[in-house]
């Protein structure tokens, strides 16, 4: 299982790359192993600001529907439009070309409470 130490994690196996302001979001390589074969990615939340752990879209599997939660607040700004065509690339790039969303911090305080790569290994 690939659980890169540059990133932060959430409980909700959500990860979290942080440039600046501007954070980076997916699922985790055991989130997108646990729900199978993706096969659509709905994010109709762009533009918008929610809260941490308010659900930014939907991840369609085969077998499932799961949510996709906010990590941090903030507003964001730009969805990965490349997995309206291809949304197995989630399963075969989680970290890189299957991001999902940016976000602009509105409480970068909240990246503090988020688990760095041993804490998240520890909860699997």
């Amino acid at each position: 299982m690939n659980i890169p130490s540059n990133l932060k994690y959430t409980k909700d196996h959500e990860w979290v790359k942080v440039d600046g302001d501007v954070a980076t979001v997916g699922i985790t390589d055991y989130a997108q192993d646990q729900l199978g074969d993706i096969v659509f990615v709905d994010i109709q939340t762009q533009g918008e600001t929610l809260d941490k752990e308010e659900v930014f879209g939907a991840i369609e599997a085969v077998k499932t529907v799961a949510d996709a939660f906010m990590p941090v607040s903030g507003e964001i700004i730009e969805v990965n439009a490349a997995l309206e065509g291809a949304p197995q690339t989630v399963n075969t790039d989680p970290y890189g070309e299957g991001w999902m969303i940016k976000i602009k911090l509105t409480n970068p305080a909240e990246l503090d409470e988020l688990m760095d790569a041993d804490a998240y290994t520890a909860i699997l």
